[in-house]
């Protein structure tokens, strides 16, 4: 009986409260990003994003890839059919496109920018249009909410900067030597353009998310 009255003279505000839907999912992507960052995962350029947004209260970040130039061979019509022949995730020098482009392929080669991609996750329809506020007013012009649930929506956010064509099939070269090298100053611009755009968005996220 008096373990019993002792246990009831517990005040009811200091009863541990079991945690939500949303507290579990945001738990479970930390624990997922801060291991991907310490196995050296996580894209330099979003670091500092993803590490903001994971430390807020309100939200969390699901996937993330910074933008990347590269080499890309399919060899199929299925994604698991393709390989990344060479890939940067920073401005290439020539000497290292000519090398890739040279080099002997199965299937078919392709030059390929891709921009940024973020989810990010929170609660509620409040939380997801502060996220959409910070994106327009960092000029990111393509996303919107892919989920929307009780207790769970999730927001996709990406770039714009992306070109990809074919430059080889097997040995066969569709392009020449000139042309690639005439289009990778281009590409360069344009990627370190979708970083610039990665930091706006960073700052933007830091006044809308606190």
């Amino acid at each position: 009986m008096g373990k019993n009255k002792a246990l009831e003279a517990i005040p009811a505000n200091l009863a541990k409260k079991p945690k939500s839907r949303f507290e579990m999912v945001k738990e479970r992507h930390r624990q997922t990003y801060e291991t991907a960052l310490s196995q050296g995962k996580v894209d330099l350029q979003m670091q500092p994003l993803c590490t903001f947004v994971t430390g807020t209260k309100d939200y969390f970040t699901s996937s993330c890839c910074s933008g990347r130039i590269m080499l890309l061979e399919k060899r199929g019509d299925k994604k698991l059919e393709n390989f990344f022949h060479r890939k940067w995730h920073r401005n290439v020098l020539r000497i290292e496109l000519l090398e890739g482009f040279n080099e002997m392929v199965l299937g078919e080669l392709w030059f390929k920018l891709d921009p940024f991609i973020l989810h990010i996750g929170c609660e509620n329809i409040e939380n997801a249009n502060k996220v959409l506020f910070a994106m327009k007013n960092a000029g990111v012009k393509r996303g919107g909410v892919m989920v929307a649930q009780d207790g769970k929506f999730l927001i996709e956010l990406l770039g714009t900067e992306q070109m990809g064509f074919p430059i080889k099939l097997g040995s066969k070269k569709l392009v020449d030597w000139k042309y690639l090298e005439a289009i990778l100053p281009k590409a360069n611009k344009m990627l370190s353009k979708n970083y610039r755009r990665i930091e706006k968005l960073e700052g933007e996220f830091r006044k809308a998310l606190r």
